[in-house]
């Protein structure tokens, strides 16, 4: 090696020659607790006569930054912030046990003993990628999975480790416990900067409700009334889309019979088997009007139980749960056995599903019977006027409004001839005679064909552009080269390479000949 390639070292840094004249200036900035890996700042000079004073510069820039990074002024623990976070946090007592099993699970073990110095952006997304690899952060080493921690003899529970990443829910749950005690801490002037904010925050899962159809529905129903008591519940989280805590807390004096109104005022809340009466979710009360049918089943099913508690010798209060496991009314039912017992249920039918589905259902159901999403937002519960229910359901909200425009387009006259002769030249597109479609594509290829059947456009014609199409139907490219494909196909169009895709002369004479 000569002194030309040999790599130069500084009290601090390196600097090497590239094979390309270039000189690269790497940095020792640590070492990564997460994956305990070394990490370097690194940055290439172009040659040049003053590439080696300009490397100089470089290296003595980046020892700036290493030396620059933020310290904290405590030598307490992420586990120590975390304890005291938790201390001051107020939160609702479910949120709180969500809380304090993410930290227990996935982030004491890895971070907890670190220095809140030592935390930073860097760690943060380390920590975030061994989650999404394997929950268990196994790093790819191959072990059995024991049923239990205890000395035992293996059976089929026990068997190889199979990698499962951590779903971006929970990891953006990780963020968000990490973010508010590293952002106290910065308020409690026990570090400078919040390295928190300087990872990549973990996108937020797009809502995906998987409602049962109306068949699925019809059948859920009709296993769960078997039951009147079970099939009662089943029923109400269908017609009001109640959550299953607050179905859990309502109370035969919250139903006004004369009114027809069902009133939410509490929730049941479960956690390490104990259960409590608290708030709604929202901490809001509301009104759901109910439908005839359903006051129906509700009076049947009063007189069921005050028949049921007189056979105990008990009486049915007023204030008494309607959902009650004692005859006399006096408890609440338990969440997690409602749940379970859906589960199971679904699954006799051969479907997995859960119990929060049937709230979907009730959600999805009344935005196709065309209510609008403030008043399902309503009986929801959603809170912001409406903004959650337009996130979770936009798909049906956009699917309903669809319907609505093609209903409104049916009854709109016809358009005059010389506004359906412009559409030819790029104006408005013409009205389809082939009826409604279910995609867009066939919107627009029966637009076209209308449009060459009318003589709009004349043999040999060209076609508008598949852009022009895209943005005057509000459609992506490549739905736009489908509708021409399908007229291309059926041989009322010529498209060619290089070229805009024109309408077939013998389509157009035999569309003139069949009008005559």
């Amino acid at each position: 090696m000569t002194a030309a390639t040999r790599p130069r070292r500084r009290a601090r840094g390196r600097i090497e020659v590239l094979p390309s004249g270039a000189l690269r200036v790497s940095v020792y900035a640590g070492l990564n607790p997460v994956t305990k890996q070394r990490h370097y700042l690194k940055e290439v000079v172009p040659p040049g006569p003053k590439a080696a004073a300009q490397a100089e510069k470089v290296r003595t820039r980046l020892l700036s930054e290493v030396d620059d990074k933020p310290s904290a002024r405590t030598n307490a623990s992420v586990d120590q912030l975390l304890d005291r976070y938790l201390d001051v946090l107020k939160i609702e007592d479910t949120t709180r046990t969500g809380y304090e099993r993410l930290i227990r699970l996935h982030i004491r073990p890895v971070l907890g003993s670190l220095s809140i110095g030592r935390v930073n952006g860097e760690t943060v997304d380390a920590f975030y990628a061994q989650l999404r690899t394997c929950r268990a952060r196994c790093g790819g080493r191959p072990y059995v999975e024991h049923r239990t921690d205890v000395d035992h003899e293996c059976d089929e529970r026990c068997g190889a480790h199979r990698c499962r990443p951590l779903g971006e829910a929970s990891l953006r749950q990780i963020h968000n416990v990490l973010n508010g005690a590293f952002s106290r801490a910065v308020k409690w002037r026990w570090i400078g900067v919040n390295p928190i904010a300087q990872a990549q925050a973990p996108t937020a899962p797009t809502p995906d409700p998987q409602p049962p159809t109306p068949a699925q529905a019809a059948r859920i129903s009709a296993e769960a009334w078997k039951d009147p008591d079970w099939g009662m519940f089943v029923w109400l989280a269908m017609t009001t889309g109640a959550r299953r805590g607050e179905l859990c807390a309502l109370r035969w004096d919250r139903i006004d019979f004369a009114a027809g109104v069902l009133n939410i005022r509490s929730s049941i809340a479960q956690t390490s088997g104990r259960t409590w009466e608290k708030d709604t979710k929202t901490h809001q009360r509301r009104r759901i009007v109910l439908d005839a049918q359903t006051l129906t089943l509700l009076r049947a099913y009063l007189q069921h139980c005050a028949e049921r508690a007189a056979t105990f010798g008990v009486e049915l209060r007023d204030e008494a749960f309607v959902f009650s496991p004692e005859p006399d009314g006096s408890m609440w039912p338990k969440p997690d056995l409602a749940t379970q017992r859906y589960t199971r249920m679904c699954a006799r039918l051969g479907w997995d599903m859960h119990l929060h589905q049937l709230r979907h259902y009730s959600a999805t159901e009344l935005i196709a019977a065309g209510v609008d999403v403030r008043t399902v937002a309503g009986r929801l519960g959603h809170g912001g006027g409406g903004t959650t229910t337009l996130r979770v359901y936009s798909a049906w909200v956009a699917e309903a409004d669809q319907r609505a425009a093609n209903s409104l387009a049916a009854r709109m006259p016809e358009l005059p001839a010389q506004i359906i002769g412009d559409s030819a030249q790029g104006g408005m597109p013409v009205r389809s005679d082939d009826g409604d479609s279910d995609h867009p594509y066939q919107r627009i290829a029966g637009d076209l064909r209308a449009a060459i059947r009318c003589g709009a456009l004349d043999e040999g014609d060209p076609l508008p552009t598949v852009k022009q199409l895209a943005a005057r139907y509000s459609v992506s490219v490549a739905t736009a080269h489908r509708a021409v494909s399908i007229l291309t196909e059926s041989g009322e169009v010529v498209a060619s390479r290089g070229r805009r895709s024109a309408v077939r002369r013998t389509t157009a004479e035999a569309a003139v000949l069949s009008s005559v």
